[in-house]
């Protein structure tokens, strides 16, 4: 079995198709109430809490793909070809996407900022308080660059070549909690039949 065929690479390559109803989202709760004077209070807060986390998970201890919802492979069960995937994602290749990506977001939001008031004919079940708006705003956006992100990192393992794949080292058991991101509870295996 090669790495490209990896099913947890498939099914979190997957999730980049929830980021246009996340965006939709953002715009909505942007729409919502009047805008601060300070326009750039909001910006700034809608980027500490939705790219910052994210590009700081994924530049200091990345999300560790082999999981699901609240269910993640134990690091003691993975297999070598599990952790050298791990490996790829702690390269700087993988951190230069990750960053990419954040410039990506960012003016994606200064777009969906400047056209929030096209959206406001559509906001009108929500409530007019804008702080509100603001909170809708940021979830939304928070998610939408983990769903965004990660794919990203996915699409950069994807493209790698299986020969620099091969030469690469596994990761080593004994670090993998302490250098990634692993949600969930542990457990032995997941997808039974396709995680081995």
């Amino acid at each position: 079995m090669t790495m490209k065929s990896n099913i947890f690479l498939w099914i979190h390559l997957a999730g980049i198709a929830l980021v246009p109803l996340l965006i939709q989202i953002v715009w909505l709760g942007l729409a919502v109430g009047t805008p601060l004077p300070f326009f750039w209070l909001e910006l700034l807060f809608l980027v500490g809490v939705g790219i910052v986390p994210v590009l700081w998970m994924q530049w200091q201890r990345p999300f560790s793909i082999f999981s699901l919802l609240i269910l993640a492979v134990k690091p003691e069960e993975m297999t070598d070809e599990q952790r050298k995937i791990l490996a790829r994602l702690k390269s700087n290749q993988q951190r230069v996407l990750s960053a990419i990506a954040a410039i990506v977001m960012l003016f994606v939001l200064w777009q969906l900022y400047r056209l929030a008031p096209i959206a406001a004919a559509f906001a009108h079940f929500i409530p007019p308080w804008r702080i509100l708006g603001m909170f809708i705003a940021a979830f939304a956006f928070l998610l939408s660059n983990l769903f965004f992100q990660v794919p990203v990192s996915v699409l950069g393992l994807l493209f790698t070549s299986e020969e620099k794949f091969a030469a690469r080292e596994p990761y080593p058991v004994e670090e993998i909690t302490k250098d990634f991101t692993v949600p969930g509870g542990r457990v032995g295996q997941i997808l039974r039949a396709f995680d081995r």
